[in-house]
Order: structure tokens, then C-alpha cells, then sequence
């Protein structure tokens, strides 16, 4: 499959098609920030600029667009305290928790295959020039 594949043919799925689900949640849960927030937030709850420190090269719009999606889909809860300044919380969900385990599992795949898919790579555009 081509790179952007799945991006290219969103607007080809139909309301029924029994691919657009997957494709849906895989476009979130499949974006680095995504999956780099739920690494995080597996480790415990977090506050914001706590986890703007962690995710190294996201930013503050980033970091809040992703929150909000990861919300929105159930995979991570929101606490806000009536404090000066507010405080505000992140922590998974039970959904978001149970994310964890293919996130993990992905990336102890990517980090035993690095220099793998390294090699495949130079190889490829080795004979490509």
C-alpha cells in the first residue's frame, strides 16, 4: 500500500462501509502524537505543561488538538479544579489503559526491528538512484 493510502480514500468510504470505523480510529490512535500521549499518560496522571515537557516537539495547539480527540473518542478524561489558576488533569480512560497494550506492543516491535526497517530503507533508495 501506497504512502497515505488510507487518507487518500476517506472520501470514497461510504456511511456503511465496514472499513470506515477502523479507519477512523486508526487515523487517531495511529498518529505519533496520539501515540506518544497515551505512552505517557500510561505511566499516570498528568497535567498539562507536564505532559508538554514529556512529548518532546509537540505543540501547545498540538498537544491540545490531540487531548481533545483522545477525549472525545473515550480514551482519556479531563479533571478540572476550581483552583486560581485552575488545575487541570489527564489521566486514561479504562478504554485508554487497555490501549496501551497494542501501543506497547507496536512499539517494542519498531524498537526490535529499527535497524531492519533502517537497512530496508537505504536499500531501497539505493537502487532507486
Amino acid at each position: 500500500m501506497k504512502p497515505g493510502h488510507l487518507n487518500s480514500t476517506a472520501h470514497f468510504m461510504t456511511q456503511d462501509d465496514p472499513c470506515r470505523p477502523v479507519h477512523e480510529i486508526l487515523s487517531l490512535v495511529g498518529d505519533k502524537w496520539s501515540v506518544l500521549i497515551v505512552r505517557h499518560l500510561g505511566e499516570g496522571t498528568m497535567r498539562f505543561n507536564e505532559l508538554r515537557r514529556s512529548v518532546e516537539g509537540i505543540s501547545q495547539k498540538m498537544l491540545t488538538t490531540t487531548l481533545r480527540n483522545l477525549e472525545r473518542d473515550g480514551f482519556v478524561t479531563r479533571t478540572v479544579y476550581p483552583t486560581i489558576p485552575p488545575r487541570v488533569d489527564y489521566s486514561l480512560t479504562d478504554l485508554g489503559s487497555e490501549l496501551l497494550t497494542p501501543v506497547s506492543a507496536l512499539a517494542e516491535w519498531v524498537t526490535a526491528n529499527r535497524e531492519r526497517i533502517d537497512a530496508a530503507r537505504a536499500r531501497f533508495d539505493r537502487e532507486r538512484t
